[in-house]
């Protein structure tokens, strides 16, 4: 499989985000490997937030929910999808497909050795952390789930999403940064946009991020409809806690939230809260607030 790997000199300097970078290597299924970043803070013995980004952010977007939690004593694990920050980037659109990134993270998991999990996700996040709890159970201690959802193509994904979709494949240039800026409530300084474009030197390093819009399930014949059926039959038993923590400004996944809290078991008699002034990106908006939540949820 052939990649391309964002020079190191455009991650200097960012904006709140000093981590030292960690990588692992993940199987690329066609006889090759392909690095895999993420973050790795905290005591190694201590509980385990495990951050899950999606589309077309990585890891950078949980750096202001990181400080709350670090600042409990917890460890946070916040990866790098393939094909986003400092992550390999296959060339091929067809490379990237939803299988592919629930094993990588399933991989990076597994060398991790992560046990006991708490899943913090949003966006993409979601979509692979939920079908990897449908998948391991036993892994997760509780789930944290902001903005995001587990779809199976049985339901209309709704006009802000197919809007989206559209747009990711028409537009000329896929301008990260200010896509992310224009999922946001609050404003944004050049600074951190230009953190969201790091990753991305040119439009080739962008091919996962214009794929992604079209993995996800929209038909009852999709690829990953019948794996994401499977996991929801193990998430419909699901009784360990699990807290629906969405932002109150996001129109593409606002519906999503009381339908987990009516199917998840764990859902019962959870603090479940709205995050007010967040739009789909709620970690950029109120990241404080989101780490605030999974400290107090991590501690009941």
């Amino acid at each position: 499989m052939e990649f391309l790997r964002t020079p190191d000199e455009r991650f200097h300097n960012l904006p709140g985000f000093a981590y030292p970078p960690h990588y692992a290597t993940v199987d690329d299924t066609e006889g090759g490997t392909l690095r895999m970043h993420y973050v790795d803070e905290g005591p190694r013995e201590a509980p385990v937030v495990l951050m899950l980004h999606g589309e077309p952010s990585w890891s950078f977007l949980y750096r202001k929910v990181m400080g709350p939690v670090l600042a409990a004593g917890h460890r946070v694990v916040a990866p790098d999808l393939v094909g986003f920050g400092r992550s390999d980037k296959p060339t091929r659109r067809a490379d990237y497909t939803y299988q592919r990134h629930v094993d990588w993270v399933r991989s990076l998991l597994q060398q991790l050795r992560l046990r006991d999990i708490t899943l913090l996700c949003q966006d993409w996040g979601g979509l692979i952390g939920l079908r990897l709890v449908g998948e391991h159970p036993d892994w997760f201690a509780r789930v944290v789930a902001a903005n995001t959802m587990l779809p199976t193509g049985d339901h209309d994904p709704g006009k802000a999403f197919l809007a989206w979709q559209n747009f990711s494949q028409t537009t000329p240039v896929f301008d990260v940064g200010k896509i992310v800026k224009g999922g946001c409530a609050t404003p944004m300084s050049p600074e951190v946009m230009a953190a969201y474009d790091a990753p991305f030197p040119d439009e080739r390093y962008k091919e996962g991020a214009r794929q992604f819009p079209l993995l996800v399930p929209v038909r009852p014949d999709d690829p990953a409809a019948a794996p994401n059926r499977k996991a929801w039959e193990t998430l419909r038993q699901f009784d360990k806690p699990f807290l629906t923590a969405f932002s109150d400004k996001d129109p593409i996944t606002g519906a999503a939230a009381p339908v987990l809290r009516k199917l998840i078991p764990g859902c019962k008699d959870q603090p479940h809260v709205t995050i007010e002034n967040g739009g789909h990106f709620l970690q950029e908006d109120q990241g404080e607030r989101l780490g605030e939540v999974v400290v107090g949820f991590v501690g009941r």
